[in-house]
């Protein structure tokens, strides 16, 4: 009985942490949902965390058309659709090559993309903005996503090639046996069983592209070409700002991201396992 007690104990203790841990994680989500339906007469006058006097769902309206954050909504789903979608592919191609071939610079290849998680994306700033010039693809998506799946490859690499060497090689040596060559082998064999870490390396993506600021500041001028990120910023007025359409905009801009990891968070994590026990 004693053992039973404490086994109960120690269960409403745990729920209870988990509870509290719950509301702190929930509670700033809440908090802007409230500040998005206020005027700045309410948010100045004191009533900043509390529930609105006026619910004005209008401002979410003035955010969409007035904000053109439908505009920059859809600037930043189409990068980052691009991103995903370079990334899960150009990643998994280089993981396969250097997991499942065998050639003489096989290791330094994985060593060159490890090192390259340790440069800061913003290190690139500078030497990206001369060559777009150069180039002249500023104010388009591909100023963008470049350099997004650049810096996402070497993670989505790593994730990958811890993943692959738990694949059984016999697999791929049977079908090559079947008249199967290296393409075939790698779309239609290896690529579908990379599912769970496909979706953990898409989320992590998705969330780097969603809400990086610095190049889309600076590579994007043309309001019509505008990401969320920035566009949320120039919401800001001079001389006066309507906090309540920001506060709309911003929960608009972090929907898409709660939407996708509540749905996809436990496979994010059986991808990260299924890596750490294979690799």
């Amino acid at each position: 009985m004693r053992i039973l007690k404490k086994i109960k104990a120690s269960k409403v203790f745990l729920y209870a942490f988990l509870g509290i841990v719950t509301v702190v994680q929930i509670y700033p989500i809440i908090w802007m949902f409230f500040f998005s339906l206020k005027d700045n007469e309410e948010i100045f006058g004191g009533n900043v965390a509390g529930l609105p006097k006026n619910w004005l769902f209008g401002n979410y309206v003035e955010a969409w058309i007035k904000g053109n954050i439908g505009q920059y909504f859809i600037n930043t789903l189409v990068v980052t659709a691009l991103t995903i979608l370079g990334t899960v592919l150009f990643a998994a191609m280089a993981a396969y090559a250097i997991s499942r071939m065998k050639w003489k610079f096989q290791k330094t290849a994985l060593t060159v993309f490890l090192l390259g998680m340790m440069i800061p994306i913003h290190a690139a700033l500078l030497p990206l903005f001369l060559t777009y010039v150069k180039v002249g693809i500023l104010n388009t998506y591909a100023c963008l996503v470049l350099p997004y799946i650049a810096f996402n490859i070497p993670i989505s690499v790593y994730i990958y090639v811890g993943f692959m060497e738990g694949i059984p090689k016999e697999m791929e040596e049977s079908a090559f046996l079947d008249g199967c060559n290296i393409f075939k082998s790698f779309f239609r064999i290896i690529l579908p069983m990379l599912k769970p870490v496909i979706s953990t390396i898409t989320i992590l993506t998705f969330i780097n592209a969603w809400n990086e600021f610095m190049f889309a500041s600076v590579f994007i001028t043309k309001s019509s070409m505008k990401t969320l990120t920035v566009g949320i910023q120039e919401m800001v007025g001079q001389f006066t700002t309507s906090w309540g359409p920001i506060g709309a905009a911003l929960v608009l801009a972090s929907f898409p991201t709660l939407i996708i990891y509540i749905f996809m968070s436990d496979k994010v994590q059986k991808g990260f396992m299924a890596g750490a026990v294979k690799g």
